[in-house]
């Protein structure tokens, strides 16, 4: 980063993007339901809490005031957001916040599209680009000639002309500040971080705006007498090492400094494939072996068919479980040969349930394949036969 007291426009000698888009999901109902702009909105139903077009062309929205269920909520617009409710919050503890918000179900397809135009849009100014997920990016602009703000700009720019929507971008030093201030300015926020920025504006956050410091850390150092990222860099280096190891404790400190070497990731290699779903109602491996034998044959034959459409195989192949208890166990195998077929994944899959004792009520049930590689055009293969007595199988089967 340039010297303290450089004038804020001058591009640091790194200059790293984050581009973070704006209650993503929400912003993109909003284009579909205009009149909906200015209410609280919250994402996270399903298909029951679909609108319904009246006769006189006006549209009915469900309440959360209406809802009865276990699920949670996706994103919410801000006005919802200044009401409490946020994102991974269950729909029913949000109702009590705010009974009127609307509700509407999830579209990941259309969230998917607008990912794409949004992302292509960003190519077409700035290619060197890190994809971290459906709604955020990191862009490297280090080679572009361009001022720093009028780049930015003309990225915002780009993105709302492709999409509609409005997105958050900040350009620093490096990944780690462009990630933590690209949400200081939120909505539609550009943000240039300069070195003498770093005091004035990170220094005061929450250790837990850092992007590496989860629930358990943050909670251990603020027992420690560590609340800000300031505290943070204050703090002693053996002491931090003594609490949370070398590595960590280093990591702490120059993550507080503003510090970080990473490069981007320009490669869009997935580590993983996956697919979970979270029940409606506890499920029971006896009283409802049927259901849940219907449900692990779909999501084996779902990664299945994501592997297929993104050219993949993968070796290891995995299972998660979460109990009534909230209790998550997972369990892998892995294989000689990497395997796309949904048959194989599922007989895969089986055996890891067999580790498990299933004798428990279930509220999530997931599928994974992992050590993944690139594979050649193959043809179809024949779908998965639901496995209705695996469940059952499973039962007495102790963990190994």
């Amino acid at each position: 980063m340039p010297a303290a007291g450089a004038p804020r426009d001058t591009p640091p000698q790194r200059r790293i993007a984050h581009l973070d888009m704006d209650a993503f999901y929400a912003s993109v109902e909003l284009l579909r339901y205009p009149e909906l702009r200015g209410l609280p909105v919250v994402i996270g139903g399903s298909r029951a809490q679909q609108p319904l077009l009246l006769a006189d062309g006006e549209r009915r929205f469900a309440r959360l005031r209406d809802y009865a269920g276990r699920g949670v909520i996706t994103t919410a617009t801000y006005e919802a957001r200044a009401l409490g409710v946020f994102s991974a919050m269950g729909i029913m503890k949000a109702a009590r916040l705010a009974p009127e918000a609307i509700l509407l179900p999830v579209d990941f397809a259309a969230y998917r599209h607008y990912s794409r135009l949004f992302k292509a849009a960003v190519a077409q100014v700035a290619p060197q680009i890190e994809d971290r997920g459906i709604d955020e990016i990191y862009i490297d602009l280090s080679a572009l000639a361009e001022d720093t703000r009028a780049l930015a700009q003309r990225i915002k720019d780009a993105v709302r002309a492709a999409t509609g929507l409005s997105c958050s971008i900040c350009v620093a030093a490096n990944k780690l500040l462009a990630k933590i201030a690209s949400d200081l300015d939120k909505p539609d926020g550009l943000t240039l971080l300069n070195a003498a920025d770093l005091t004035q504006r990170i220094w005061p956050l929450a250790a837990r705006k850092i992007n590496g410091i989860g629930p358990k850390a943050s909670a251990r150092l603020a027992a420690l007498g560590i609340h800000c990222i300031g505290d943070l860099a204050q703090a002693d280096a053996t002491f931090l090492q003594q609490h949370f190891g070398r590595s960590y404790g280093r990591w702490l400190l120059a993550a507080a400094h503003g510090i970080d070497e990473r490069p981007l990731s320009t490669s869009s290699e997935p580590k993983s494939i996956s697919r979970e779903t979270t029940f409606e109602r506890d499920l029971h491996p006896r009283a409802d072996r049927q259901t849940l034998g219907g449900i692990f044959t779909a999501l084996c034959t779902q990664v299945a068919e994501d592997l297929r459409r993104k050219a993949y195989q993968g070796r290891t192949i995995g299972v998660k479980l979460r109990f009534a208890d909230f209790q998550t166990v997972t369990r892998d195998l892995t294989l000689p040969a990497a395997i796309d077929d949904a048959q194989a994944i599922l007989r895969a899959a089986g055996e890891c349930l067999r580790r498990v004792p299933l004798d428990r009520r279930l509220r999530l049930l997931g599928v994974r394949v992992s050590a993944l590689s690139t594979r050649r055009a193959a043809a179809d293969r024949a779908p998965a036969r639901q496995q209705e007595l695996l469940f059952a199988d499973s039962v007495e089967t102790p963990i190994d």
